[in-house]
């Protein structure tokens, strides 16, 4: 219990450092809070071999760069705000899917599609092996892949002046709504519970 409380401390203080409770609600902010605690403390353990000693650092566990879970569930919030800013509705989204061709011209989306695709390979090695850090491994792989895409490939473009949104590049939106549902699903074999925002 000691140590979920601190945690819980630990990533509140975090989230002020960064502001974030002037940009959430209340209830937005314990979401968040419970998330980035209760994730980091399990994603600690998890991220590591279980058959090597590591040493316990809150302060490594919540750091947001690395391959931590304040990093990833950060990294999923960013992907899942991109819809959001774009306009773009879930349902809109999965027609896209089904009647859209996937165009992948820039070498940044070529590394994030393929990357998307190895995750079925992920899921068999630590079904035969039981060591789930390699799906910890993968996910902040995936995740720093498609920061690399996102830096590089324009997924919604918008006005300079007006800051109105004028074009949407679907088939990015498409590999980043892929990128998020296999980030969703890792976390939840991880038991990790990522929010909308964060």
């Amino acid at each position: 219990m000691d140590l979920l409380e601190e945690g819980l401390k630990r990533s509140m203080d975090k989230l002020k450092e960064k502001e974030r409770d002037k940009v959430l609600t209340p209830e937005e902010l314990i979401r968040a809070q419970h998330a980035v605690a209760f994730g980091c403390i399990k994603y600690a353990d998890l991220s590591h071999n279980r058959i090597n000693d590591y040493v316990f650092s809150f302060d490594k566990m919540l750091d947001d760069r690395g391959n931590t879970a304040a990093y990833l569930l950060y990294a999923f919030t960013r992907i899942r705000s991109i819809a959001r800013l774009a306009n773009i509705q879930e349902a809109a989204l999965r027609k896209a899917a089904e009647t859209s061709e996937i165009v992948l011209e820039h070498e940044k989306e070529w590394k994030l599609g393929k990357c998307i695709l190895r995750f079925p390979e992920i899921l068999q090695k630590i079904l035969d092996d039981l060591l789930l850090h390699t799906l910890c491994d993968y996910l902040y792989e995936l995740a720093t892949t498609f920061t690399e895409f996102y830096d590089s490939c324009y997924c919604v473009e918008k006005d300079r002046q007006t800051g109105e949104v004028v074009k949407v590049n679907m088939w990015r939106m498409l590999l980043c709504e892929a990128t998020a549902a296999v980030m969703a699903k890792g976390f939840d074999i991880l038991g990790l519970n990522p929010v909308q925002r964060m």
